[in-house]
């Protein structure tokens, strides 16, 4: 079965861009002009990805997101004018999970719908184990689910993505380069901003201390690591 993408966009040639290349692409292809027409859209239908532009009528992309976001994980693409950081940065902060500068190539957008698509199915999993702990910290790998001290978790398929990239390398120093390929494909390896916004917003979820982290610790200059928390070392 086809995947489906919801095309949300003000702009009728760009949904019209996109669903072209999308369709030869073979994704099944819902479209809204605004944010309340996607909430609209969601009520009846559960598409696979969400391509969602900033700047629109009636409700925009950011409140968009936020509202949709308090009811599902459903990964979501920003679609954003070239120039405006601001905009990229309140995205991924609320929940977004990539971002497609305005203008764009047909291929640099089915790359990046494939690159999220692929996270939101696959974890990339090596422990052995179904339950994985880390101080008040537990990951259910069979269903996907995170709780911290027995309360769960809400996070996205890229977060729960990055989460497990440090879990499966306890006490391992990873590069922000490493991470970034692991996580977000090759092609992005370069893109450090939507690594620093992203560990931000995953540290929100699960430290008690954002300045003080102990699941997810920055080593200034060289990476970040999930401490072995077994090492006194790492303690």
């Amino acid at each position: 079965m086809a995947q489906l993408i919801l095309v949300v966009d003000d702009e009728k040639h760009y949904r019209d861009l996109i669903r072209i290349n999308l369709q030869a692409d073979g994704y099944e292809v819902l479209e809204a002009a605004d944010g309340q027409q996607s909430l609209d859209v969601l009520d009846s239908r559960q598409p696979d990805l969400i391509l969602l532009d900033v700047i629109m009528p009636v409700m925009d992309g950011l409140t968009a997101c936020k509202r949709i976001r308090q009811f599902s994980n459903v990964p979501i693409i920003f679609l954003t004018a070239l120039s405006n950081e601001i905009d990229r940065v309140k995205g991924l902060n609320l929940g977004a999970d990539d971002y497609i500068s305005k203008p764009f190539s047909a291929q640099e957008l089915t790359a990046r719908v494939r690159a999220v698509l692929r996270r939101s199915t696959s974890a990339d999993q090596v422990i052995p184990n179904r339950f994985f702990t880390h101080g008040d910290l537990k990951i259910d790998f069979a269903r996907a689910e995170v709780w911290k001290e027995s309360k769960p978790v809400n996070l996205s398929s890229t977060e729960y993505k990055l989460l497990i990239q440090f879990a499966n390398n306890v006490g391992h120093i990873l590069t922000a380069e490493k991470l970034l390929v692991s996580v977000w494909g090759s092609h992005y390896q370069d893109e450090k901003e939507i690594l620093w916004v992203s560990i931000a917003r995953l540290r929100q979820k699960l430290e008690d201390n954002t300045q003080s982290p102990v699941h997810i610790v920055t080593r200034p200059g060289i990476g970040y690591i999930m401490p072995d928390l077994t090492q006194e070392s790492y303690a």
